[in-house]
């Protein structure tokens, strides 16, 4: 059993990921600014950004699994920068000085979208110059920074899990649904685009699996799906019935949404709202555009499949908000 740190673990997916360590015996330390609530887990309170907390965070742990980043369709370049770029930066080079082995560096893979369909790619080098969005860009520039630590004695392995979705998701889940059910969610373009999604019980095996696997296949990029790419109007109304809401229907061509969402990130950098936008280019261009993967190298190297699915994730959806109408 290993000493591990997880970062970003107040967060929905970073929680997961440090209670499925604790579970298989692993001594868990977590480090985020809020407490993590997972039981059986060490907490930091602090920041990536905060270089002497994160020495002390990574004082005699054997791997870091990295998740923290700032997450958000909108918000100052500078401030993803800070965290997502400078944080991973920080993290990369204590954990190197402390003698930590193993470094999972939690990615995505907007890294390496220019806003062009993505059809049955592997995982195509971070291109932080070309990729959409602050977010995509600052992740791109950190799995860089991560993957270029790589040497003997500090195995570091990107993962890229695809939009993680499933019960109590606050997220992606819970603002579909929201905004469905208010009627300001439409289908942009056709809603025939295949979109790749991966269930959060399939994505936290797969970064696991990276962990366990880091010293063999150290220095590359793994993208984790449920590996059953479905059309993404499809996907979205499977999220709204397991809720009991009524799928959107409102169709908006797939230019004009881009162009809406152009102007609302414009409007958003003058008056920031208190949540996300509703719509932003790089938004339009993930529904609007197909992007799934192909995942047979990331299987073979992990060792890892998918074993829950879009099916019966839709099933455990529906029987968790079932459970929370009582």
């Amino acid at each position: 059993m290993s000493r591990v740190l997880v970062t970003g673990a107040s967060g929905w997916l970073g929680a997961a990921v440090a209670r499925d360590l604790v579970a298989a015996g692993h001594e868990v330390r977590t480090l985020q600014r809020r407490a993590s609530g997972v039981d059986g887990a060490e907490d930091v309170l602090a920041s990536v950004t905060q270089p002497d907390a994160v020495v002390r965070a990574v004082e005699g742990v054997d791997a870091v699994v990295h998740l923290a980043a700032k997450v958000s369709f909108a918000g100052e370049e500078a401030d993803f920068v800070a965290v997502n770029i400078e944080g991973t930066r920080t993290l990369v080079r204590a954990a190197k000085r402390a003698g930590v082995r193993r470094f999972v560096f939690v990615s995505s893979p907007s890294v390496a979208h220019t806003g062009e369909p993505i059809t049955g790619e592997d995982a195509p080098p971070a291109q932080p110059e070309r990729a959409h969005g602050a977010y995509a860009r600052t992740k791109a520039a950190a799995e860089l920074v991560a993957l270029g630590a790589d040497a003997p004695g500090f195995a570091v392995v990107a993962v890229r899990p695809h939009i993680v979705w499933g019960p109590g998701d606050p997220q992606l889940v819970e603002r579909i649904q929201q905004r469905a059910a208010a009627g300001r969610l439409p289908v942009v373009g056709s809603g025939a685009a295949l979109v790749d999604s991966t269930y959060v019980d399939d994505a936290v095996a797969g970064i696991r699996a990276a962990l366990d696997a880091a010293e063999r296949v150290h220095g590359n990029a793994y993208v984790l799906t449920s590996g059953e790419p479905r059309p993404i109007a499809e996907l979205i109304a499977g999220f709204c019935a397991a809720a009991g809401v009524a799928a959107p229907t409102r169709r908006v061509p797939a230019a004009a949404a881009k162009a809406a969402g152009s102007v609302v990130e414009a409007l958003w950098r003058i008056r920031p709202g208190h949540d996300e936008p509703p719509m932003t280019r790089f938004l339009a261009e993930q529904l609007s555009t197909a992007h799934w993967f192909d995942i047979r190298r990331t299987r073979r190297d992990l060792g890892w499949t998918p074993e829950v699915g879009v099916t019966e994730g839709l099933r455990r959806l529906a029987a968790h908000h079932a459970v929370m109408r009582g």
